[in-house]
């Protein structure tokens, strides 16, 4: 298991195959690195967000650092509360009705009471696995305070803990493997024999632990099966997830021994050096399965995985796990510099001097290794060092790798890490922004692979929203006109019908009219009555069984029981498509929230999350993706869109009840409200979504689809986005007084970024708008809030305001006092709500990214939101624009230098934009161009030189 002095060889970087020709000198006129990309630390933890996270996607921990006590903090991505849940809701129909009412009669705030009727039971919750604890002798009490150190290399993915006691240093090494699927310690002394430490595993959950073979732990526990556990009767409670941990120990020396203590420790004496693998596993077999009738044995697939794993030395497993994650963080390189010193060098940097210049550790700028990142976050208001920026940069893609994986779940609101059995908002996945911000980098810094968890989680959502859908259809009721059965023909069910007649009516699977020709009638008006075009009664209607559906009885059951109805009820049974709200769980939650409606109800979460489908086509020209995975999702998304609209009073098109996520207006009676119908952010959504099965069905060859024809019809009769009478968009149908203008939500703006309904080319007008509303909602909030404001400013092109907003994070938060903050960074670059939130740390990447290089398919803008009194000097290469480009970019003196440009999957022809100059630009693939700074090409060679393509 000892390496033997075994040296690992990385592959090329992908962010090292384009080079330009200038490159930054030190004072020795030689080029120079910047700092290296690691998180510093002097000292143990203190508080878990000093602890340094490392994670395969699946598997995580937070490692303290401790002396003589050490603490892994560990958790696996599917230890959750809960069983599969039934996500509809037998009362809603009624309930909407009454709801939509209101608000067609102006009485908001009554319909936001009223709302609290369609809220459903909260999100099951994350949790945890355990510790794992070494516990080290009396001796490590004394050791010397200024030898210690503590690192996350951000290039290797490793953390390292050094410290002496008297002559023997200490050291500790940890890293999280993917392809070995495994989490491995390290830890050796400076002098042999000298490592003796005893290991164990404890937990907050339910668990139990035993010693095997004299050099294993084998650990065993239980989630609850119920959010809340039960307090009468445990027989109440059903069986949640069970989860197995397995820890094999290795040491190496002549002296080295082994000892069970107890029954459930290790304790190690005289060692030279000791390898603790720990492998994981639970019993969760996707959100369908209840965990009773789970087939998974997480002890026996513990056990296989560490059968495989002992074959391997850890000279190999470090070696899978550097080739594995280096070729995704290698990607990406970002620098930053203020001196305005640069030279002109070769036209092809050596790429093996490339690599040793990024992995140098000594700075000889002003920079100082040994200073604590905590320190540097605590300056950067006064230094704003540029080398801080490229860090928490590239510790968002880190945190992306490390969380989210093929094949494991999709990162949650703090992405993998959590200490809590009852977490800060469960840690469940948000999504009204929170989710989707989390995976804002994938694309753009070029990590596409991570996003993969997101499209199975979509997939799982589109099931069981489907059958909220049809609850919801049955909610549309009050404004609808046709029943609609599986095979597609209709019913009419008219207002004169007598209750009792239509208590006799079946509803049932398939619905045959005895009259043959559609039913039609004339359009409503909000709060009119419908005229019908043609008068039927049930007992005009008549009806062949065929087994009657539970869906269809409910239906039956709220007419007899007297749903409210302006003029006819509409149930779609055949193209009712899938809907989600805003929080879900491991088990695919599609209904609403709990409580109130302000937080509770708003069926766009699912919209949201199809645009990034499209996205990352547009990113990947993957039409086999568009076609077998993004476009069938779209299809039941936009289906239930276009149920979901009604006929507004005028020509528009509505969502009624509709909410902006989280936030108040004050209505007409002087009261605080959050139903009314078609807030901005509503349409928005819809508008992209439309946009994109547009295109979609365009490339796919769709386009006659009868769906693709109601798109259309639809597309035409939504709202447009207003503006209010103080210039600021309107966030709801009507200009409402807005309680709270610094609101941390930025719903309204959602048509800026990350959508693209307003830009600066096509609506100068709107774009000015949104300027005014950031300036109104103002630069204070929670850390995704100001990242979200720095992405929006980057995307209107205004580069100060977008700097502000980075400076913004740049604050130090104290653990112990995080209320007082807003925002912020803690000791591990964690980003701060407060409490820790992760979606922050990937929005900070994405804004990054977004300030030096925008995209559409055929358009590409550089440097469009560079701050160049900030960062006059720099150079970004591997990040990726719409159309399948990479795109590498360098500028010295605040002005664009070089670009270089290649695709893999295709020929390309872009316009490139820069400094009001516009340029075609045909690509050729797998061909690599240089473009100088007036966009002149100026270089070319085959990609295949330096890479296979």
């Amino acid at each position: 298991m000892e390496d033997g002095g075994w040296v690992h060889v990385p592959r090329p970087a992908e962010k090292d195959y384009w080079n330009p020709t200038a490159v930054q000198e030190n004072s020795n006129g030689e080029p120079s690195s910047s700092q290296p990309l690691k998180l510093i630390f002097t000292s143990p933890a203190k508080y878990w967000t000093d602890a340094i996270p490392i994670g395969n996607g699946r598997l995580g921990a937070m490692i303290w650092g401790g002396v003589a006590k050490e603490t892994l903090q560990l958790n696996e991505d599917t230890l959750w509360t809960g069983i599969p849940g039934n996500y509809t809701n037998p009362n809603a129909p009624a309930a909407l009705s009454d709801v939509r009412k209101l608000v067609d009669d102006g009485q908001f705030t009554q319909a936001t009471k009223e709302a609290i009727k369609l809220s459903d039971h909260p999100s099951e919750v994350y949790q945890l696995l355990g510790d794992m604890i070494l516990e080290f002798d009396t001796s490590h009490l004394k050791f010397d305070e200024e030898t210690y150190h503590r690192e996350l290399d951000l290039d290797t993915a490793t953390t390292t803990v050094k410290y002496s006691v008297g002559d023997i240093e200490y050291k500790r090494e940890y890293f999280a493997s993917y392809p070995d699927q495994a989490l491995v310690t390290r830890l050796s002394g400076s002098e042999k024999g000298s490592l003796s430490f005893t290991l164990y595993m404890d937990s907050k959950m339910h668990h139990h632990s035993f010693v095997q073979e004299n050099n294993q732990i084998h650990f065993q526990g239980s989630c609850p099966g119920k959010r809340i556990p039960p307090r009468l009767n445990a027989g109440d409670n059903p069986k949640g997830i069970q989860f197995s941990a397995l820890l094999n120990l290795q040491i190496g020396g002549d002296t080295g021994v082994i000892s069970d203590v107890d029954g459930r420790k290790l304790k190690v004496e005289g060692a030279d050096w000791a390898v603790i693998l720990l492998v994981a596993s639970s019993s969760f077999d996707g959100p369908f399965t209840n965990p009773i009738d789970s087939k998974k044995d997480p002890s026996s697939d513990c056990k296989t995985a560490m059968t495989s794993l002992r074959k391997l030395s850890y000279a190999d497993i470090h070696a899978h796990h550097l080739d594995d994650y280096q070729s995704l963080f290698r990607r990406v390189s970002l620098e930053l510099w203020k001196s305005s010193k640069n030279v002109l060098g070769s036209a092809h940097l050596n790429a093996e001097k490339q690599i040793a210049a990024d992995e140098s550790v000594p700075f000889t700028g002003s920079e100082n290794t040994t200073v604590s990142t905590a320190e540097r976050v605590k300056s950067f208001q006064t230094d704003e060092d540029p080398s801080l920026v490229q860090l928490l940069f590239q510790y968002g893609r880190y945190l992306l790798i490390s969380c989210s994986r093929p094949g494991t779940q999709v990162a949650n609101l703090q992405g993998l890490w959590n200490k809590d059995i009852e977490p800060p908002w469960d840690c469940a996945q948000h999504l009204n922004i929170n989710l989707q911000m989390n995976y804002w980098p994938a694309l753009s810094c070029n990590l596409k692979e991570c996003q993969e968890p997101l499209f199975d989680y979509i997939s799982f959502l589109s099931i069981n929203g489907t059958k909220t859908a049809k609850t919801l259809e049955l909610l549309a009721a009050a404004h609808a006109q046709m029943v609609h059965a599986p095979n597609g023909s209709s019913v009419l069910i008219s207002q004169e019908a007598s209750r009792s007649e239509v208590s006799d009516l079946a509803i049932i699977d398939k619905v045959e009219r005895s009259r043959q020709g559609p039913v039609r009638s004339k359009s409503v008006s909000r709060g009119r009555k419908m005229r019908l075009g043609t008068k039927e009664t049930a007992a005009d209607l008549r009806l062949r069984w065929s087994g009657v559906s539970p869906n269809l009885r409910f239906l039956k059951g709220n007419l007899q029981s007297g749903i409210s109805c302006s003029s006819v009820v509409r149930v779609n049974y055949e193209a009712n498509g899938w809907v989600v709200h805003q929080v879900s769980d491991i088990w695919a939650k599609t209904s609403p929230d709990r409580g109130e409606a302000v937080w509770a109800f708003w069926p766009m979460g699912g919209a949201w999350l199809c645009t990034h489908l499209w996205e990352h086509f547009v990113y990947s020209m993957d039409t086999d993706f568009l076609k077998n995975k993004a476009y069938p999702l779209l299809e039941g998304c936009v289906q239930f869109l276009l149920s979901w609209l009604i006929k507004g009073p005028g020509r528009y098109l509505e969502t009624n009840p509709s909410t902006s996520p989280e936030h108040m207006f004050i209505a007409p009676d002087g009261k605080q409200a959050s139903v009314s119908y078609s807030t901005t952010m509503d349409t928005s959504i819809i508008k992209e979504v439309f946009s994109e099965i547009l295109s979609a069905a365009e490339i796919l060859g769709r386009t006659d689809d009868e769906l693709i024809q109601k798109v259309r019809e639809a597309q035409q009769q939504l709202p447009p986005t207003k503006i209010s009478r103080d210039g600021t968009i309107m966030e709801w149908a009507l200009d409402f007084i807005d309680p709270d203008i610094h609101h941390r939500h930025l719903s309204h703006l959602f048509g800026v970024f990350p959508g693209h309904t307003i830009t600066l080319q096509k609506n100068p007008d709107l774009s000015k708008a949104a300027e005014n509303t950031l300036t109104k909602r103002g630069e204070v909030g929670p850390g995704w809030s100001t990242m979200w404001k720095a992405a929006l400013w980057a995307r209107l092109h205004r580069k100060e305001e977008a700097y502000r907003m980075v400076k913004h994070l740049f604050v130090l938060v104290d653990p112990a006092h995080e209320s007082e903050y807003e925002g912020g960074l803690y000791s591990n670059l964690f980003t701060s709500h407060p409490p820790f939130q992760i979606d922050a740390n990937f929005g900070f990447s994405a804004a990054i990214a977004e300030m030096l290089v925008q995209s559409t398919v055929k358009d590409l803008y550089l440097l469009p939101a560079l701050p160049r009194d900030k960062w006059p000097n720099g150079c970004v290469k591997g990040l990726k624009a719409r159309g399948g480009v990479t795109v590498n970019v360098c500028w010295k003196e605040g002005d664009l230098h070089e670009v270089g440009l290649w695709s893999t999957d295709g020929n390309r022809i872009q316009r490139l934009h820069y400094g009001g100059r516009t340029v075609n630009a045909s690509l050729l693939s797998c061909k690599i161009y240089t473009f100088d700074s007036e966009l002149r090409c100026i270089r070319t060679y085959s990609l295949s030189q330096v890479a296979s393509c």
